[in-house]
């Protein structure tokens, strides 16, 4: 048996093979949970520009295609989440307004079966049409999981979490004045001073967000949890119950539409991706989603055999999973990066920590020469740092933005 496997703890063991178990098989995110309105101040995406994204949910794709860019390449390993984006593509392609925004907005489409199988099925890859022609039902609207939203691994999560909001804590009159609150002190006296927050975070919840087979269903590896505690003052919970403080005390919920779908199962006309507005639906329908193509591999595998090259890259938190024993994985990843970048190539990520060190430390080729990835990045740090503050989701401990200088 290997050194490296015998060193594993049976904790981690069962905590990486239920990861596996949950990402391997299942639709992960529903939705994506990273701010765009900050990655197009972060990237200036221009005309010329070739972005490679992790799919996630492919809503960021769809709002990056508006800044018209040359192309976008949307990477995921999880084909049920290229799978989502194909559909939203198919939909743009083939629905009027109001049905697509019945079918993403609210999440859920009476006629879906008729819709799906007439209209959107044709449009799809095998792969895509595999995944929804067992699964379109997601979208019926009906039993517990009333709405798309609440499906996937995350969307199960947001389910609970309603669940026990109006079971167990039965804080959701307070949860519904929280979303109409007209101003950040309505927020912060709904959610402080009249005990909203005490309520909420029980001595059970914060036993259940703290547990690894959690955590694994909001798409977080081991990983990225210990990354997280040994850059941050507290655990993992403590960090949790800050960034919701954050969210719902110190910036406006009245457009935040990442909280609102998972506390709601729907969004609104007002308070919604870019995508599901009227005027940019149309936009992309006219041929600016036809920028997009989804890729169903690593991005390692992915910048390996594309021939062109790309200056804009949306790594997302991956390198926060491949910090430790995939450390390998990640310098190679780099070296493709370095190696397919295109002349004043941009770079933007985020983490669970508050610093990515690790990143500065890949060794790669240039040329002869070996280099660590700090000494040719050249980082936007209070740009990043400004905009981290106001990030809407405020779940990862950081954002980095960096221009690669090689």
């Amino acid at each position: 048996m290997p050194r490296w496997v015998r060193s594993i703890k049976p904790s981690e063991w069962v905590s990486g093979k239920l990861f596996a178990l949950v990402h391997g098989r299942n639709l992960v995110y529903n939705t994506c949970w990273e701010d765009p309105r900050l990655d197009r101040v972060a990237m200036q995406i221009g005309p010329e520009d070739d972005i490679l994204v992790i799919t996630s949910a492919g809503c960021n794709a769809l709002d990056y295609a508006l800044c018209k860019p040359r192309a976008i390449h949307a990477v995921d390993m999880n084909l049920r989440q290229n799978a989502l984006l194909e559909l939203k593509l198919a939909g743009i392609r083939k629905l009027d307004f109001p049905k697509f925004f019945q079918m993403f907005g609210r999440g859920r489409l009476p006629d879906h079966q008729t819709t799906y199988w007439s209209c959107l099925r044709p449009e799809l890859t095998d792969p895509a049409r595999a995944y929804w022609d067992r699964n379109i039902g997601f979208f019926a609207g009906t039993g517990w999981r009333r709405s798309f939203y609440f499906h996937g691994t995350s969307g199960l999560f947001a389910r609970l979490i309603n669940t026990y909001i109006d079971k167990i804590a039965r804080v959701r009159p307070l949860v519904q004045r929280l979303l109409n609150a007209e101003s950040i002190e309505e927020q912060r006296r709904i959610y402080i001073d009249e005990g909203m927050a005490d309520i909420f975070w029980s001595r059970f919840l914060r036993w259940a967000a703290g547990r690894d087979a959690t955590l694994s269903f909001l798409g977080v590896p081991r990983a990225q949890r210990q990354h997280l505690e040994r850059n941050y003052n507290g655990n993992i919970v403590k960090f949790m119950q800050e960034c919701i403080e954050t969210v719902f005390t110190k910036l406006p919920l009245s457009d935040n539409y990442f909280w609102r779908v998972y506390l709601t199962g729907h969004y609104e006309p007002n308070c919604c991706p870019e995508y599901l507005k009227e005027e940019n639906f149309v936009a992309l329908k006219e041929g600016l989603a036809d920028r997009i193509q989804t890729h169903t591999a690593s991005i390692l595998e992915f910048l390996q055999r594309h021939n062109g090259r790309i200056s804009r890259y949306v790594l997302l938190d991956h390198m926060d999973w491949l910090s430790s024993k995939y450390y390998p994985i990640l310098e190679r990843e780099w070296q493709a990066i370095v190696d397919r970048a295109a002349p004043g190539t941009r770079i933007i990520w985020r983490s669970g920590g508050e610093r990515t060190d690790f990143v500065d430390d890949v060794k790669l080729r240039i040329g002869q020469q070996t280099r660590r990835v700090g000494e040719i990045l050249s980082y936007h740090r209070q740009l990043a740092s400004e905009l981290h503050e106001r990030d809407r989701v405020h779940t990862y401990g950081s954002f980095h933005i960096a221009d690669l200088m090689a």
